[in-house]
């Protein structure tokens, strides 16, 4: 069932408010999944000690890189506790996008041992105390944007999935039963790699499952549209759009806003 959220709730402006006095620490954090190290990374407001929302990232198919790293820094500095979960395990980092393509294919083709290794990283973010009980969403960029549903569709317990030029397919989607929560799906309406078939699929996937879902399209993009290394030609399929990007954090945000209100 596709519906339009509420207008948005400010939330505490201790809370989310960008303070002058802020300081962003940030930590590499080892856990475990099964017999596998992981190595993730954590970001948070130090200036504050009480308890607030926590944000699941779910990286791209480059890895817990330095995007994935910055995405999380500006997650803290809007007042959240970040986590970038490590989906591929400790020193497994892709040189070229050969060896991410075979990488991000491993656990596209295993979606058992992809939704194991999310769940490790929501355990990681969730067992952090300065993360409010209860309030945690979960965001991934291409690759990571699979994962996000993913995460929804093993029915773990998050207020909120939002997915950046990501996959959108499964070979489960009755599993999108098991999702809990509201979805925003950011777009590029141009991506290739999502065509429109794989669109009308998850739509249907979501409707069917009665899940509450907003997707929104932005014209002129394609794949990787918040990457600003992607470069700007759209005819490789994968480039920067500075609008989709400010406009897509936006709705973000905006989302935040709701679900943690």
């Amino acid at each position: 069932m596709k519906t339009a959220f509420l207008p948005l709730v400010v939330l505490s402006l201790g809370m989310l408010a960008q303070s002058a006095h802020a300081k962003i620490k940030t930590e590499v954090v080892e856990y475990k999944s099964g017999d596998a190290t992981l190595q993730g990374f954590l970001a948070y407001d130090d200036a504050n000690t009480n308890p607030r929302p926590g944000v699941l990232l779910v990286h791209d198919w480059m890895g817990v890189s330095n995007y994935a790293e910055s995405r999380a820094k500006q997650l803290a500095e809007l007042g959240y506790v970040a986590f970038a979960a490590d989906i591929y395990g400790k020193g497994v980092r892709p040189a070229d996008p050969k060896e991410a393509g075979a990488l991000a294919g491993k656990y596209k083709g295993d979606r058992a041992l992809y939704r194991e290794r999310l769940k490790a990283g929501l355990a990681q973010l969730t067992g952090n105390k300065l993360v409010a009980p209860g309030k945690v969403a979960v965001i991934g960029y291409c690759f990571g944007g699979t994962g996000a549903l993913e995460l929804g569709r093993s029915g773990a317990e998050v207020k909120g999935i939002v997915t950046f030029h990501g996959g959108l397919s499964t070979p489960m989607p009755a599993d999108a039963k098991n999702i809990k929560c509201p979805v925003l799906v950011l777009h590029g309406a141009d991506d290739p790699f999502v065509k429109a078939d794989e669109v009308a699929a998850f739509k249907k996937e979501m409707e069917d499952a009665k899940v509450k879902y907003t997707f929104i399209a932005y014209p002129g993009a394609v794949h990787s549209f918040t990457r600003p290394d992607a470069g700007n030609d759209n005819s490789k399929g994968a480039a920067y759009n500075a609008e989709a990007d400010k406009k897509s954090w936006a709705e973000m945000k905006k989302f935040f806003g709701q679900i943690f209100s």
